[in-house]
Parts: C-alpha cells; sequence; structure tokens
C-alpha cells in the first residue's frame, strides 16, 4: 500500500503520479512518510516498559484494546534523547503484520508532491541498516525534506519481535 519507490532511484523523471506525505520533525530535520501508511496520529499516552526489548523500543501502550509497541525514532537513528512535550506524537503505521507506534518531535503537515521530485538520496548515507528506509530527498518550499520507507527499518527478525508484544 505504499506509494514509494520501492528501490531507491527507482522513480523516473517522467513519472508525474501525486504523492501525499506526512512531514515530521526529528532532531530539528524534517521528514515525510507516505500518507496510506499512516494509520493514525496520536498525543504521547503513558508508555508501559517492558523488559527484554532492544534499547530503541521504549514500551508498548493500549490502543483500543490492541497492544502496540512504541518505537523511538530518536534512539533508532542515534540521536540524542530528549524528554517529550506537548508537540511529541506517535505516528501508528503498520510494519509486516502489526501495528507499530513510532515516537517523533512533531507533525507539521500533509505535503502533496509529484514523485518525479523525490531524488536519490546521496550514496555516503546509503549502507546503514537505520538508514535504509531512506527512499529519497525531496527539495520543497526551500527546504530539503527526507523521505522515509518505515517498513524498511526493521530487519524480519525484529517484525518478529514486535508480533511478540502484542
Amino acid at each position: 500500500m505504499n506509494n514509494l519507490p520501492a528501490v531507491k532511484g527507482e522513480v523516473t523523471k517522467t513519472s508525474n503520479e501525486i504523492i501525499q506525505l506526512v512531514s515530521f520533525e526529528l532532531d530539528g530535520e524534517e521528514y515525510g512518510i507516505d500518507v496510506l501508511t499512516v494509520r493514525e496520529i496520536i498525543r504521547m499516552p503513558s508508555v508501559t516498559k517492558m523488559p527484554n526489548t532492544p534499547d530503541y523500543v521504549d514500551g508498548i501502550i493500549n490502543l483500543r484494546g490492541m497492544v502496540v509497541p512504541i518505537v523511538s525514532l530518536r534512539k533508532r537513528f542515534s540521536l540524542m534523547d530528549r524528554d517529550h512535550d506537548r508537540q511529541s506524537r506517535i505516528l501508528v503505521m503498520e510494519v509486516g503484520d502489526s501495528l507499530t507506534g513510532f515516537i517523533v518531535d512533531a507533525v507539521a503537515e500533509v505535503i502533496r508532491i509529484s514523485s518525479a521530485e523525490i531524488q536519490p538520496p546521496p550514496g555516503i548515507v546509503q549502507g546503514n541498516t537505520a538508514q535504509e528506509c531512506i527512499t529519497g530527498v525531496v527539495n520543497h518550499a526551500d527546504r530539503l525534506l527526507i523521505v522515509l520507507d518505515l517498513n524498511r527499518l526493521f530487519s524480519d527478525e525484529e517484525k518478529a519481535v514486535f508480533e511478540t508484544l502484542e
């Protein structure tokens, strides 16, 4: 259900498909993800800590009767941790066969762009496991927006761990 290119650089300049991205902020930088992959955006609830989980998993929440693991994108991207404030949000998305929440600093807006505007990321940022989810970069309103596919952020083994948390 993801409209973003499956492989970096896959989009051709002749493509004019309109894509909507949810833009969010993380450590002062702006990121975007396909709006169709976002199930919902919620405020920060109380998060229950879980033992023996990866350090980037903050814990779990109860979302209308469903147990949802919560991932700190700051920790996953090796950014400095900070306290959550009233701007902090959780992007609830399907990752593999389960729902997962991603903590971001703030959600900005929904942006409409042509798929032809997405440029492949520079080669220097490719290769890192956490950076495999970067599908491209968009120059939008004189600012660079990093386009992500959060389904690529985790290995199959990590997705299996999330399914055990449900």
